[in-house]
């Protein structure tokens, strides 16, 4: 092996470092994601028993009480 290669600098801890960052930002932002989903299908579970607000959104008891019952991660 020439000489000149065993001296070249590992770069690949900074990569590491970097992919790291980026895969935590990743996982927060799918965190808050489903978060919201969460909060947003509690909200229309609590929808799905008045139909006048139900017809302003334009979805039908049925609809609003399905998109309700699914897991927050769907």
């Amino acid at each position: 092996m020439p000489i000149s290669m065993m001296w070249l600098p590992r770069r690949s801890s900074q990569f590491h470092q970097e992919n790291s960052v980026a895969a935590l930002g990743e996982r927060w932002r799918r965190w808050c994601l489903r978060l919201a989903r969460h909060s947003q299908r509690q909200s229309l579970r609590d929808l799905a028993d008045n139909p006048h607000l139900l017809a302003d959104i334009g979805v039908t008891r049925e609809e609003a009480l399905r998109e309700a019952g699914k897991f927050f991660f769907e």
